[in-house]
């Protein structure tokens, strides 16, 4: 049964700044999409966004200090960042931003997300209604 996560994408959208946020698994498929960005877009930005993690976690070494763990992604350009974060087990959360967006608070709420996500994801066991003599 799909599942419409919709509702957590544009809450992180609640962040003064914030325009899109798409939900990726790793390899390069679209979950869900906030409603403001169009399915085609969305599609072709969760492809771009499978890559960057792949390379984010594939330059981790880089930073130093033993293997490195990659945790987050930041993208500069004219106008506005792109934030990347692990969203379980083979997906990420991608969003644009203004420029003029509080990082700390975007951050954050993604993080936030990403632990509703979770729980919107996963299923409650089933509860046995046999009851057998």
């Amino acid at each position: 049964m799909s599942r419409d996560l919709s509702w957590v994408l544009n809450d992180v959208l609640q962040v003064p700044g914030a325009r899109h946020a798409i939900l990726v698994s790793a390899d390069g498929l679209l979950l869900e999409r906030s409603s403001e960005i169009g399915r085609d877009e969305a599609e072709t930005n969760a492809a771009a966004m499978s890559s960057m993690q792949s390379l984010s976690r594939a330059v981790a070494p880089f930073v130093g200090g033993g293997g490195g763990v990659w945790r987050q992604t930041l993208l500069e350009y004219d106008h506005g960042w792109i934030f990347l974060i692990a969203a379980g087990s083979g997906a990420y959360l991608a969003a644009s931003t203004a420029p003029d967006v509080d990082m700390e608070a975007m951050s954050f709420r993604m993080q936030q997300q990403v632990g509703a996500l979770g729980r919107a994801m996963s299923a409650a066991p089933r509860q046995s209604t046999f009851s057998g003599s």
